[in-house]
């Protein structure tokens, strides 16, 4: 699990963040003795903000700037103690052989070309959501090629790692890890897709 610097600056707080806590006061105030159903609740926030106007957005709106200059000001005197780097991250070796994708992403590397030929005003992320349906509907039997290219180069990835680690492999030095892999490499998992999701802050 990730440590976390406990003195690190609150986050940003989004315009739609404020209003969902606005939301959350007024059901606490209309309904002390009633837990929230997450989803439910979070359905009706979306469908609420969706319906608001710009100029009752804008409360929201100001809410954030003002948040945002309060993190810019303490990010600005932030020091992260020694071992905290950008999110508790250790850099990453540039020249670590790069994780396999899954059979999935082996899927959607061969089919991205042709939605995206066949839907070109699609946005990278509905595309992402279109490839999704795709694969969901596709058998087992037509998902077996791409499962057994993506353990192909699972194999590849786990031969590389164990040259790029001098001879000692990974399952070795942690047995608790499982076969489908547990590597610290996870976060780079996908990362061919990662442009497709802008991190929130």
């Amino acid at each position: 699990m990730m440590r976390k610097d406990v003195n690190k600056p609150k986050g940003k707080t989004s315009a739609y963040a404020f209003f969902v806590q606005t939301c959350r006061e007024e059901h606490r105030k209309k309904n002390p003795e009633q837990s929230v159903n997450f989803a439910e609740f979070s359905k009706k926030c979306s469908e609420r903000w969706k319906a608001l106007s710009a100029g009752d957005k804008k409360c929201f709106e100001d809410m954030a700037k003002a948040d945002k200059v309060r993190y810019n000001r303490e990010m600005r005197d932030y020091v992260p103690p020694k071992g905290f780097g950008k999110r508790g991250r250790k850099r990453k070796d540039p020249n670590a052989p790069k994780r396999p994708p899954s059979a999935f992403f082996v899927f959607c590397s061969e089919y991205r070309p042709s939605v995206k030929q066949q839907f070109p005003g699609l946005s990278i992320g509905d595309c992402a959501k279109k490839l999704g349906e795709m694969w969901s509907k596709l058998s087992q039997s037509e998902k077996q090629p791409y499962e057994e290219k993506a353990q192909k180069l699972r194999e590849k990835y786990d031969r590389d790692m164990v040259a790029y680690r001098g001879g000692v492999s990974y399952a070795a030095r942690n047995p608790d890890s499982s076969a489908q892999g547990g590597e610290e490499e996870e976060e780079d998992e996908g990362e061919e897709e990662e442009e497709e999701e802008e991190d929130d802050e």
